[in-house]
Formats: C-alpha cells, structure tokens, sequence
C-alpha cells in the first residue's frame, strides 16, 4: 500500500557518509568514537552522578569496549549516531552526545548526553548539544528532535532550554531508575524554530 507522504529523509542519509566530526566553534569538538577512549568511559560510569540519572552501569573497560563497537554499528544501521564530546585543544574526553532512536522517513530522533564529572558546570552538555541540533536540522535535515529527562534532573533542563528545546509537556511515570519510577519532561526543536 503506498504511502500519502514521502519520506522525510531516505535510507542511506547517514550510512552513505563517514560519521563527521563537528566542532562547536568554542573548543569542543564532537567525534567519532576510538577504543581508546574506553577507559574514560568507564572511569566517567564509576561516578555517583551517573547512576543516578543513568539506568546503565559499567563493570569493566571491556565492556565499555563493546558499547563502542555498538555506537559505531548505530552509525552504520542509522538507528543511533553518538559522539564523543572532546576538548579541542588536548582531546580531553569530556562527554558524550547522541542522537537516538532515530527515525529517518519521519525526521525524528532523541537528543541524549552526559559530560564527566570534571566538566560539569561548564557548558559543555549545552555547547555540544547546540552543535549536534544545528547539523542534524540544518545540515541532515531531520525535522524534530526531542529530549526528555527526569523531572528531578533541573541541570538537564537546563540545558534544554538553553539549547532552545520547548517543554512540551511530562510523560508520567516513564523510565524506571533504580530508585523507581521517575516522571520525564519532553522537550522537542523542530526545524525552523
């Protein structure tokens, strides 16, 4: 059966290139994800702060090791497309910043993040945001991203909103932490906002 619309964006947009890399214009630079960053991660995972807005947790470098090898196959299947979040000047791991549950014939995707706890405070989570939302509405030309976060998690709403995400609402009882279950805010960007 055909379809009234097309699709806002083909199969092959993102696997049809290498994953770029995109600098934020302000001394971060967002890049492809290496094996050598797994110990960062996983040293970033042994903070308290993660596990309580995180629902994941990492045991060793090996596997963290795999989560790599996962986000660089998202890339290649065009579910999920992530990015380490570096210091330009020394490629300092700093965060990480992704788009998510991506749906290309519909322009979707989830904006998600996270910075290390060394560089919290310092706008690192918001300027690689903004860098990821120019490229995929501007450059890719997807239509909406959305970015939801607990309720409870005012620094991730902050970054939402200093990113230029509206709130548009909360979705009760959504995502189940290990310390239950927590109502999120839902925030979207729609091209042209």
């Amino acid at each position: 059966m055909p379809y009234l619309t097309r699709p806002v964006l083909p199969a092959g947009t993102l696997s049809g290139m290498p994953q770029p890399t995109l600098p934020t214009g302000d001394g971060l630079v967002l890049r492809p994800w290496r094996d050598d960053d797994a110990p960062a991660v996983h040293d970033a995972f042994q903070d308290p702060a993660m596990h309580q807005w995180h629902i994941r947790t990492a045991d060793s470098v090996d596997e963290v090791r795999t989560w790599i090898a996962e986000w660089r196959q998202g890339w290649a299947g065009e579910r999920t497309a992530q990015w380490a979040v570096a210091d330009a000047a020394t490629d300092r791991l700093l965060g990480r910043v992704a788009l998510r549950d991506i749906l290309l014939g519909d322009g979707v995707a989830e904006v998600a993040y996270w910075t290390v706890a060394a560089a919290r405070g310092r706008g690192v989570a918001a300027r690689a945001t903004a860098a990821l939302v120019r490229w995929a509405l501007d450059e890719v030309g997807l239509h909406r991203l959305e970015l939801t976060h607990a309720l409870a998690n005012e620094a991730s709403c902050a970054v939402a909103r200093r990113t230029g995400f509206t709130l548009e609402g909360t979705k009760r009882s959504a995502l189940l932490h290990p310390d239950g279950w927590h109502d999120m805010h839902l925030h979207a960007r729609v091209r042209g906002d």
